[in-house]
């Protein structure tokens, strides 16, 4: 149901009932590296191009959770996902094996949640029984896409991020035994006049702290409701303009409860991702991998998930346009045992 102008809440409360989780040899050398189902070693996948490597990623996660949930391709009503290719390729050629009915959809970075909070009001209105929800990035796609292909060797400042080579998907179910999905608030777009591709973090921040005020005051809840409120992909620079605008703003959530998935899932200390992770894949990766393991293990009970996206594309960073940003988050909480 509807509450303010922004949120859903799930009476029904989908149940996530399997997730899968592929990622890089970067990442597999990061914090996380336990907490994903397959790491690669290599950027290429055994594939002949950077393109199908990510598409081989989406494919695994997929098939992973496919098996976790112990169903077929044929059960899952729809597929809900997107990337950062142009026209979504990773997603839609991956899709094209699986066989599913599909249904694209584009939030940059913040495709993950954008796809759960659709498939969790699928599956809460009755529209279907099973879907999964999925995205994917690939660190040598973006870069080459939206900035410089990886063999130029070319230099970023420390404000530039790593994009995550990765691919989260998650199966909803109406019932059965994990976490469930209770609540979803869809950002509104965002755009602080920012221009620099390479400062991704300081462009995506407002829109993140917008669509968390703004889901504590639609849903009437404090932000203490939540033992981890978790941005997608702020990295460095991004966490700590989100935390000066929490400051500003007077809104009163725990900074020892606010965390950034871009800062989770490398170790910027010892792996060189200038001020940290990005990408479809970051959110994704360590939502359906870490965090709803430390779910599982009673670490955390209630999440709110908030995936930030920048809404560019090459052209119009040619044509000097500002960077439009959007933020969407989702309430998961426990709700059964998860494996």
């Amino acid at each position: 149901m509807l509450k303010g102008h922004q949120s859903w809440l799930f009476q029904n409360r989908p149940v996530i009932l399997s997730t899968g989780t592929v990622v890089g040899p970067d990442e597999g050398e990061g914090p996380l590296s336990e907490d994903f189902d397959i790491v690669h070693g290599d950027l290429t996948v055994g594939q002949k191009t950077w393109e199908k490597a990510e598409k081989a990623l989406l494919e695994e996660a997929a098939q992973r959770a496919l098996a976790k949930a112990g169903l077929t391709d044929g059960q899952i009503q729809f597929y809900v996902g997107g990337d950062l290719m142009n026209q979504i390729i990773s997603n839609t050629f991956a899709v094209r094996t699986l066989n599913m009915p599909y249904i694209g959809i584009f939030g940059a970075c913040s495709t993950s949640m954008e796809g759960l909070a659709i498939a969790s009001q699928l599956i809460d209105s009755g529209a279907a029984n099973y879907i999964m929800a999925g995205t994917c990035s690939h660190n040598c796609t973006a870069e080459k896409q939206f900035r410089y292909p990886t063999e130029y060797g070319s230099q970023k400042p420390p404000t530039a991020q790593y994009t995550v080579t990765g691919a989260g998907v998650a199966v909803l179910g109406k019932s059965g035994d994990g976490p469930v999905v209770t609540a979803a608030t869809i950002g509104r777009i965002v755009d602080m006049g920012i221009t620099d591709p390479f400062n991704m973090g300081a462009a995506m921040a407002p829109a993140a702290v917008d669509t968390i005020q703004t889901h504590c005051r639609e849903l009437d809840r404090d932000p203490s409701y939540y033992d981890l409120i978790i941005t997608g992909d702020l990295a460095a620079v991004g966490t700590s303009i989100a935390r000066e605008l929490f400051d500003k703003h007077s809104f009163p959530i725990d900074q020892t409860t606010y965390s950034d998935c871009g800062l989770l899932i490398f170790d910027r200390e010892k792996q060189n991702v200038q001020a940290g992770g990005s990408g479809c894949g970051c959110s994704a990766t360590v939502t359906y991998g870490h965090l709803l393991k430390r779910m599982a293990a009673g670490e955390l009970k209630r999440i709110l998930v908030v995936a930030t996206g920048a809404l560019l594309s090459p052209l119009s960073f040619q044509q000097g346009e500002s960077i439009p940003c959007i933020a969407h988050a989702v309430a998961i909480e426990s709700g059964g045992l998860y494996a």
